[in-house]
């Protein structure tokens, strides 16, 4: 397990982050994990990109019909 070191952290962002782990019973090393976790585990921009580039869009809309229906739904 690798240890890190954060510096630099503004006083009032340590005590919200020491006041939410201990409102889930947890200790502020425990919180600060789970919370990099969950930052850790989403994509990035461009990972989401590249996934809707690779979607098989054949059988959706055409372009002419999306701002067909645009139009429909203004008048």
């Amino acid at each position: 397990m690798t240890t890190l070191y954060v510096r630099d952290v503004p006083p009032e962002v340590a005590q919200t982050l020491k006041e939410r782990a201990a409102a889930e019973g947890k200790s502020l090393s425990a919180y600060v994990v789970a919370e990099l976790g969950r930052v850790a585990a989403r994509p990035t921009n461009a990972e989401i990109v590249a996934r809707l580039r690779q979607r098989d869009r054949s059988d959706g809309p055409s372009g002419t019909d999306i701002v067909e229906a645009l139009r429909e739904s203004r008048r």
